[in-house]
């Protein structure tokens, strides 16, 4: 696999070629993830559930996130990092750029952020410094609370028009991609299409540009309840790498999500 870049998923979109991209949060999973030919590992605030127990990814600080993409840095292969921007991070424009700047010290190579239209002049200001952005819309994970739970998004057709517009606003002030989870998947359709930028999806559908699970999820290794857009490709694997190929190449042929993996 070659170096793969935000303009790697760029031309992705354009030729309709769709990408996996995968958690991970260490130094050897992140190398098995590559090798089996994942084109984007993200250090998601995930691993505040996944590795440290928590009951969500509010508790997980920028020396957490700091600490677990130096990891994955140092094994990622050819594979793009992605790292979130943890909770508050974003409470003023200073600490934003701050943060921002610690990740991308860190070997983040893309900055995924939670946020609506309002963020439009954090990633603007972030672009104009060179930071490229991922915006995470639909189910945000740091406004659980907020939203009252993981619920899906989008159901109605005013939301679906605002989270397309919010989408819209981010993509205008510079974000190089969307992140977009838990809606349905006519939503994640729309998306894709009325963006020119890659749209990467979990729990949006078949026809966003690229695919994105939690590594524990795919492992079949998750506590509680398994939400409707995973699927454990470890059951027909016999290794790890296996699994994480099969997910890679059910990705790449269109055959995940199906339809039971939708909204």
């Amino acid at each position: 696999m070659k170096t793969v870049t935000v303009s790697t998923l760029q031309a992705a979109k354009r030729a309709g070629e769709p990408f996996s991209c995968l958690t991970a949060y260490d130094a050897s999973f992140a190398h098995v993830a590559s090798q089996a030919g994942i084109e984007v590992l993200l250090v998601g605030d995930s691993l505040g559930m996944v590795l440290q127990g928590h009951a969500s990814t509010l508790p997980v600080t920028l020396a957490d996130i700091c600490y677990h993409t130096r990891c994955v840095a140092r094994s990622k292969g050819a594979s793009l990092l992605m790292v979130d921007l943890p909770f508050m991070s974003n409470s003023s424009q200073e600490r934003l750029l701050q943060d921002a700047g610690e990740l991308m010290r860190a070997g983040a190579e893309l900055i995924k952020i939670e946020g609506e239209a309002w963020m439009a002049d954090g990633v603007r200001e972030l672009t104009r410094r060179g930071v490229p952005i991922c915006a995470h819309l639909g189910l945000t994970p740091q406004t659980v609370y907020q939203l009252g739970g993981y619920k899906v998004q989008g159901r109605d057709a005013a939301q679906a028009e605002r989270l397309i517009a919010d989408a819209r606003a981010l993509v205008d002030a510079g974000a190089s991609a969307i992140l977009l989870e838990c809606v349905p998947a006519s939503l994640g359709r729309a998306m894709q299409q009325a963006l020119e930028v890659p749209v990467i999806g979990i729990g949006a559908g078949a026809d966003t540009d690229g695919q994105i699970l939690v590594m524990h999820d795919i492992l079949g290794i998750s506590q509680g309840r398994t939400p409707r857009f995973v699927k454990n490709f470890m059951r027909e694997a016999d290794s790890i790498q296996g699994a994480f190929t099969a997910y890679h190449e059910a990705v790449k042929t269109r055959r995940f999500p199906a339809e039971e993996h939708c909204f």
